[in-house]
């Protein structure tokens, strides 16, 4: 009975995420950039799940600088690398989690949001959504630094698609290198942090 009310609960979470992201994305349609079809896969992992994450401090949106190391003991953290702004993918991806922000904060998790773009495309690109609740880093200058610590900078100079999700003591609990061209399930993510719990 309490898997089948999680599923529902999953399920109307999906939805609801469904259908408030896809009208953001239609009012912004013509200002997305639509590469087409890319290689799912272009990159090689240098982590594995049980080992500590690799640190890394990069500027925030704000022009703070953030840290990994900065949530120790604090917060379970979801490191999202996306490939780049004002694409089709990314353009939905992030603006989902601001509607399930409250799902992260009851599993006490946070979310680095790390592209390799810089800071004003970054900035542009999140204000066209009306703005992110988590901190948005920029891995544009020394160019792909963290992304390539993880082993997820691909060779056009962008991220695969990754969520990576560390623990309070700095272990990876979880990696998943996603289709380039599509957003990670949501589900999948709060299914992790659920195990975390």
């Amino acid at each position: 009975m309490k898997m089948t009310f999680r599923a529902a609960l999953l399920g109307g979470l999906i939805i609801l995420l469904g259908a408030a992201v896809a009208p953001t994305v239609m009012a912004r349609k013509d200002l997305i950039y639509d590469p087409g079809p890319l290689k799912a896969t272009d990159s090689l992992l240098k982590v594995r799940v049980g080992e500590q994450a690799p640190d890394f401090t990069l500027k925030s949106l704000s022009g703070k600088t953030v840290s990994l190391s900065d949530y120790r003991g604090k917060n379970t953290v979801v490191v999202s690398f996306i490939p780049a702004a004002w694409t089709p993918a990314c353009s939905d991806q992030w603006p989902g989690y601001n509607i399930a922000q409250d799902v992260f904060r009851k599993h006490n998790a946070v979310i680095l949001g790390i592209s390799t773009d810089n800071i004003p495309t970054l900035h542009a690109w999140t204000s066209q959504m009306g703005g992110l609740w988590f901190p948005v880093l920029s891995d544009f200058w020394p160019h792909g630094e963290a992304a390539a610590k993880y082993g997820v900078l691909r060779s056009d100079g962008m991220a695969d698609r990754t969520i990576i999700i560390v623990d309070k003591k700095g272990k990876i609990r979880y990696i998943a290198l996603h289709n380039i061209n599509k957003r990670p399930p949501l589900e999948e993510i709060i299914h992790e942090l659920e195990k975390i719990r």
